[in-house]
């Protein structure tokens, strides 16, 4: 019989916040410091890939307010992903910049309420996890949307075990993550100290550009998002 995977380390061998930024730091040439400048964590972010607000939460400080308010109902669906692959580069490039271009009422927005099996342990897993909450996916979206941005289909509730630490990362999921976050794999396997895959894939423009789709709508409503599969599908049309 096929043993069960391991879980998680322990909480006791979940890296202090400045090595996890010092790993980060390396895999991409740049020196530590800490506490990161402003100046750091803006250098950080475009050398690896990660948005500042993932990198506050690497470090452990505090994010602006707004960032954890959403739609709990929107995010990017499985539709505008999809659509997005498909789509040529300048089209992909319209659909981005009208994403970007739109705007939400704040009143609209409320802040993130997790359940109770939404509180996750401190990990690497519950890291991965709650940088993809920052762009308002759930453990069903993030699934959905790594399945089809990387070919690594698990279930959603896979997403939750491994935030709560119950499944291990391993270097298929780091594949995963890395693609719905838009990065190298070989930055998430220095930030965590897991092996990157043997062959790790070089993120394609497709998947860096539904990456960044995926950041730009995260604060948008469910109709807008509508709006924009609408929009994607026409343009897939034209």
């Amino acid at each position: 019989m096929k043993p069960s995977p391991s879980p998680e380390p322990p909480a006791a061998a979940y890296p202090a916040p400045a090595v996890r930024l010092a790993r980060l730091a390396g895999a991409v040439g740049l020196s530590a410091g800490w506490p990161p400048t402003e100046d750091h964590l803006q250098d950080l972010a475009e050398r690896t890939g990660l948005r500042p607000h993932d990198l506050l939460l690497a470090a452990d400080l505090p994010l602006p307010e707004t960032a954890w308010h959403f739609d709990a109902m929107a995010g990017a669906s499985s539709s505008l992903v999809f659509r997005c692959l498909g789509l040529p580069a300048h089209e992909r490039q319209l659909l981005c910049n009208r994403a970007r271009s739109m705007t939400v009422a704040a009143e609209l927005l409320v802040p993130l309420q997790r359940r109770p099996y939404e509180q996750y342990p401190p990990s690497f897993g519950s890291l991965l996890v709650r940088m993809l909450e920052l762009r308002n996916l759930n453990w069903s979206g993030v699934a959905k949307a790594m399945c089809l941005m990387s070919g690594v289909c698990k279930a959603g509730s896979t997403i939750g075990a491994v935030g709560r630490g119950a499944v291990p990362l391993d270097a298929e999921l780091l594949q995963g993550f890395a693609a719905v976050l838009g990065v190298p794999v070989v930055v998430l396997a220095a930030l965590t100290g897991h092996p990157a895959p043997a062959a790790p894939r070089i993120p394609t423009p497709e998947t860096l550009d539904t990456a960044s789709l995926v950041w730009e709508v995260r604060h948008l409503t469910t109709d807008q998002v509508d709006s924009l599969t609408t929009y994607a599908e026409a343009l897939g049309g034209a």
